[in-house]
């Protein structure tokens, strides 16, 4: 098979520009729309459930899900669902656990619920840093995933690439606001099921609508190992660690927890989370097919031959079915669902400085909304320069770590804490500070001396830290260290706040 994949088409040039243009049209008309602090962060409250729904998704599909799984799947066979399962699993814990609490005790960001009934400052700081800290890990991947694929689309240099990207996201944040992010996020949900669904629809055609067909290709080209599991993780411990991440590291994602602020009130949240695990639920399915149909109809040399990760084997198939023009709009797709994400990652960033560090701690909670929406707007900017820099630095490394990292860290530095401070009434100030700080330190520290970093990529003989994710330690020791420090400080003005805290959790008295 013939590939144009890595030289610039009409095609593919068009879709792109089609939606660049859509979406900055979009950023316009938010823009005048977005003046005040709550429309910033939080599109004046005005997003419906199932809009939010189709935005949680389209936060949630990134690169690393459309491309990286169905690649993982073409390659690795059955074990590529590891993620796909892990990612989806995450949701029923985020819907009867924390949407509506989080919707009724906060304002615009998770650090609002942690420092509910707890001192502020510290408290503000230590959210602040694990947020900041998993959307600059998250933020890295999916500029350098960005820069790797539109060299790969579009023929266009790396370097240039990144500057694309994080120019435009640093738009669509600055301007637009929440209102822009969220739209951006639901075309590009929208075009992403809608792609992903042709494309599963052809792959079957091909087949005559039989899965049995399918795979028994797929065994004959590459034998029984495929389809069983023990491709991509032998490890029991391994397996076990990385659905704790992707399960609970969902449930602590800041860009994720942001989005139940943009609707009117917790009924709405719930309503939000049901329709994202049903769209992105979907979505994964959908993928399982692209990465068998890829192995099958491509082939793992061509894949390979590509990139070695297996990134473009959706693509691939997409030019092997629809030619062309379907390449192209996948393409730019895949071009749409980084751009979305990563300004989702921005927003919670910068929202993360502005509101939490700058109004919560140096204003001491005493500045008014201009300061503010210029604060975020400022950050914004630093954070699009930033990761634009860091892009270009991390130019050709391994960024599946850092994914893997963003997930362990929240998991262990954001979820615990968040968790208890709602249902533990002897959470103490100290407690959630010790559970930050162990879960944020143990993950950074745990990766590092593990086989992903160590002996991947510093080059060393053997690991320290035999897992390649950190979060069957981190998670649990984040939690231990919780409790065991709260248990140790009491905090008797933090325990009588819990009855109203619980009442506004469970009915909205008092929510914005």
């Amino acid at each position: 098979m013939q590939t144009v994949l890595g030289q610039p088409t009409l095609t593919g040039i068009t879709f792109f520009l089609l939606f660049v243009f859509a979406t900055l049209y979009i950023t316009y008309w938010a823009a005048k729309r977005t003046k005040t602090t709550t429309e910033f962060y939080a599109a004046g409250r005005s997003i419906t459930g199932f809009q939010n729904g189709l935005a949680l998704a389209g936060d949630y599909m990134s690169a690393a899900s459309f491309l990286g799984i169905a690649g993982l799947v073409a390659l690795k066979g059955y074990d590529g669902l590891i993620y796909a399962v892990g990612f989806l699993v995450g949701w029923p814990i985020v819907t009867f656990l924390i949407a509506e609490p989080l919707r009724n005790l906060g304002k615009y960001t998770f650090a609002d619920v942690v420092a509910y009934r707890l001192k502020q400052r510290p408290i503000r700081t230590a959210a602040a840093t694990g947020a900041l800290i998993t959307v600059l890990f998250y933020l890295i991947a999916q500029m350098v995933g960005a820069g790797s694929l539109i060299k790969l689309l579009f023929g266009l240099p790396y370097e240039i690439a990144v500057i694309i990207v994080g120019c435009l996201m640093i738009a669509y944040v600055l301007f637009g606001g929440m209102l822009a992010t969220t739209w951006v996020q639901i075309i590009k949900a929208i075009l992403l099921l809608g792609g992903s669904t042709i494309l599963v629809f052809l792959i079957l055609l091909s087949f005559g609508f039989n899965y049995i067909e399918l795979f028994s290709t797929v065994t004959k080209n590459y034998g029984d190992k495929i389809v069983q599991p023990g491709g991509l993780i032998t490890n029991p411990f391994d397996a076990v660690s990385l659905g704790i991440a992707l399960m609970f590291g969902t449930a602590g994602l800041p860009h994720i927890l942001m989005r139940f602020y943009t609707v009117p009130d917790a009924k709405e949240a719930r309503k939000s989370v049901f329709y994202a695990t049903g769209f992105i639920g979907y979505f994964y399915i959908l993928t399982f097919t692209i990465g068998f149909g890829a192995a099958a109809l491509v082939g793992q040399e061509l894949i390979m031959k590509i990139d070695k990760g297996g990134n473009m084997a959706a693509p691939l198939l997409a030019e092997a079915l629809g030619g062309e023009i379907f390449l192209g709009f996948l393409s730019a797709v895949a071009f749409a669902t980084i751009l979305a994400v990563v300004a989702g990652l921005t927003l919670a960033g910068a929202s993360a400085v502005s509101h939490d560090l700058y109004v919560g701690v140096v204003k001491r909670g005493r500045a008014d909304e201009k300061q503010e929406v210029k604060a975020a707007k400022i950050a914004t900017l630093c954070l699009g320069l930033l990761a634009i820099i860091l892009g270009i630095v991390f130019k050709g490394q391994n960024v599946a770590f850092m994914v893997g990292l963003a997930f362990s860290i929240a998991a262990s530095a954001n979820f615990p804490a968040l968790l208890m401070s709602i249902f533990w009434r002897k959470f103490t100030t100290q407690g959630a500070l010790w559970s930050i700080y162990t879960g944020l330190t143990l993950s950074v520290i745990l990766i590092v001396l593990s086989p992903t970093v160590w002996v991947e990529i510093l080059k060393n003989s053997q690991a320290i830290f035999p897992l390649k994710n950190p979060a069957i330690v981190s998670f649990f020791a984040s939690f231990a260290v919780g409790i065991l420090v709260s248990l140790l400080t009491q905090e008797k003005e933090a325990e009588a706040k819990f009855e109203s805290e619980k009442i506004r959790s469970y009915i909205g008295v008092g929510a914005e």
